[in-house]
């Protein structure tokens, strides 16, 4: 039996370690991956530094990539487009495993099934363990969405789709057809950049896209934005459809207010802790507005964000948002540069 280095994480303040243990025997229905790139979210900064709760330890890191080296009894033989899987495949996968026989996996919300699976938010235990993306492998569990990926896409852009671009794909397909649309990204961070970019090319009218830091609105610029501001009382338009990745609460009232009549705002960004809104109720009944709010993600979604990376691979260079350089041995590294820094992704290479 073949053992794997992975990278255990306990509670904030205390320096991730790295773990070898024997990789146990598949059950019916997984496969097992090889990792080969994880980047790090901003969940998983959130909870590396306390300001989210996880079930410890765990091993952090859910925007993965890898290869298939094995297969499980009665694992999954098709991908989702239909293509049969098979040895060394690059594939992505879901960041959930769900029962399709639940309620919710029939309403087309699988994300939010009964006793959901999710890569990187799960305990280690003697049964459960290597489920996340800071690990050498991974245990794809059944009921896994999976797609294969075509070679033109690298590592480190592969392993984004996951989160970040299925993410935007899902809260795009809740805004509605964006043709001749003025649409507002708020919050320039991976997800805004995203849908600065999806929004752009499903022919919107215009694209703004809305951060404090001008650094990050000047690279929106060359993801699809034409029109940039760092405040709620800049803007000189209203809008039909807002995307909003921010969370910030005074972010999310003031974009509101800008919304045209019969207009969409999909909320994606409020993932932590946070005050209540206030918000004018006479403002949304009067104005049409419809409200929707966003927590992962379909099996639908992460095709479409496959298929958008596959089909723009060379007109947006999400690559350059990834800082690389680091692997499992200097993860600790990795994270306080994220954490200090502030870039889009930190990049781990999994050797």
């Amino acid at each position: 039996m073949n053992k794997s280095i992975y990278v255990k994480f306990e509670f904030p303040g205390k320096e991730l370690e790295l773990i070898e243990e024997e990789l146990p025997e598949l059950k019916e229905g997984e496969i097992l991956v090889k990792n080969t790139y994880t980047t790090l979210c901003r969940s998983d900064l959130h909870t590396y530094k306390g300001l989210r709760k996880e079930k410890c330890p765990t091993i952090l890191g859910h925007e993965i990539t890898g290869y298939i080296v094995s297969f499980g009894k009665e694992s999954e033989k098709f991908d989702l487009r239909g293509k049969k899987l098979k040895i060394r495949d690059r594939i992505t996968w879901a960041i959930y495993a769900s029962d399709p026989e639940d309620q919710n996996s029939k309403r087309g919300l699988p994300q939010k099934a009964k006793n959901v699976f999710k890569y990187g938010h799960e305990q280690i235990t003697k049964n459960n363990n290597f489920h996340g993306g800071l690990s050498q492998f991974t245990i794809i569990r059944k009921n896994t969405p999976i797609v294969c990926l075509k070679d033109i896409v690298p590592d480190q852009i592969a392993a984004l789709i996951n989160c970040s671009a299925a993410t935007i794909a899902a809260a795009i397909r809740l805004a509605g057809d964006l043709r001749n649309k003025h649409v507002l990204i708020s919050g320039a961070g991976m997800l805004g950049v995203f849908g600065c970019a999806m929004a752009s090319k499903l022919g919107a009218s215009t694209v703004t896209a809305l951060d404090i830091d001008v650094k990050r609105l000047e690279i929106a610029k060359s993801f699809g934005a034409q029109e940039t501001v760092q405040s709620v009382n800049d803007f000189n338009r209203k809008f039909d459809v807002i995307i909003e990745t921010s969370g910030f609460p005074e972010v999310i009232s003031g974009t509101l207010l800008q919304m045209e009549i019969g207009g969409t705002v999909v909320w994606l960004g409020a993932v932590f802790p946070q005050d209540d809104l206030k918000i004018n109720a006479e403002f949304i009944v009067r104005n049409l507005i419809t409200i929707k709010g966003l927590h992962n993600y379909n099996e639908f979604d992460l095709v479409a964000a496959v298929e958008f990376i596959e089909q723009n691979i060379e007109q947006f260079d999400f690559g350059k948002l990834v800082n690389g350089g680091y692997g499992l041995s200097t993860v600790n590294e990795a994270f306080e540069f994220a954490i200090n820094e502030n870039p889009f992704r930190v990049g781990i290479t999994i050797h």
